[in-house]
């Protein structure tokens, strides 16, 4: 840590995942080639219109994913790809080529092996629709709450990845959800995420995201691989709701009783869940703790072994 690691040019792929993205994917392959970033790969979803041609003609490696969306895309490249860094880009124009350097300082610095973009700080007018916009800061709010990670833009596009990080992930999302895949696969495996602020440009051409649909599946996504990084937070919230139904009841139990009124099997149902609650947040505190640690040891083995 602290260290200053040289990565050149040549030691990055851009990695650009496509569909029907005719009107930007030229401009971003020029941007990045002046830079002197020539290692570029674009992987197809199967566009209809010249996406491909014009990839192909700027000088990118054009191949053609074998399945279905962007996950899937990403999924497949990882295992084509072997360079010392991945930058991930989309290929709609959105994102300003000349930020990868904010996004490779990080990682030359030595302290962070997954560095996101953060749209939110700077973005043109028109960039996001209201929706989009409200959409994302309530996902970032709901990551934060549930993970305890501060990272406020995880459903950005652009982002670099290193080496050890993107042949360990395990991509099984096939759709949008793979911004988030990607956030909580770096948590899980104990690597480490830092942050920096880019530009965001409106979209060149049309919007391949549906916001309700896709809006739906990355909240869910969101939920279902808590799992995945610590499934101690399921624990909490049963717990949490034990403790609080107990509460209620008993509550209940006792402004009856001051009235009088006995209600004994109540009484036991309030210490089952009192006690129930309880055991539950015990239970949660030490997988936590557990999970944690194994984070952290296998962040100190990649560590040791290098």
């Amino acid at each position: 840590m602290g260290y200053q690691k040289d990565i050149r040019p040549e030691e990055v792929t851009i990695l650009i995942p496509t569909k029907n993205e005719e009107e930007g994917i030229g401009w971003v392959i020029e941007e990045f080639k002046k830079l002197g970033y020539t290692n570029i790969l674009v992987i197809d979803g199967h566009s209809t219109d010249r996406t491909r041609e014009i990839a192909e003609n700027k000088g990118a490696k054009v191949v053609l994913q074998t399945g279905r969306g962007k996950g899937q895309a990403v999924a497949e490249a990882f295992k084509i790809i072997d360079s010392e860094v991945v930058v991930l880009i989309d290929g709609d124009g959105t994102y300003d080529p000349k930020d990868i350097e904010k996004l490779l300082e990080p990682i030359r610095r030595g302290i962070a092996e997954h560095v996101i973009g953060n749209r939110l700080m700077n973005f043109e007018n028109g960039a996001f629709t209201k929706l989009n916009l409200i959409g994302n800061k309530i996902f970032n709010a709901l990551f934060r709450f549930l993970y305890g990670v501060p990272v406020y833009d995880m459903l950005t596009g652009y982002r670099a990845l290193t080496k050890d990080l993107y042949k360990s992930v395990e991509l099984e999302k096939h759709g949008f959800e793979v911004e988030t895949e990607l956030t909580v696969e770096t948590l899980a495996k104990g690597f480490r995420i830092a942050e920096v602020p880019i530009n965001y440009y409106r979209r060149k051409g049309n919007a391949n995201l549906h916001p309700i649909k896709d809006g739906w599946r990355i909240g869910k996504a969101i939920i279902e691989m808590l799992v995945r990084y610590n499934p101690a937070k399921y624990l909490y919230f049963l717990g949490s709701l034990f403790l609080l139904l107990g509460l209620i009841t008993g509550v209940y139990v006792v402004y009856e009783w001051v009235h009088r009124v006995s209600h004994d099997l109540l009484a036991i149902v309030v210490a089952i869940l009192v006690l129930g609650g309880v055991q539950f947040i015990a239970v949660g505190f030490i997988m936590s703790y557990m999970f944690k640690s194994i984070s952290e040891l296998k962040r100190m083995v990649r560590e040791s072994e290098k």
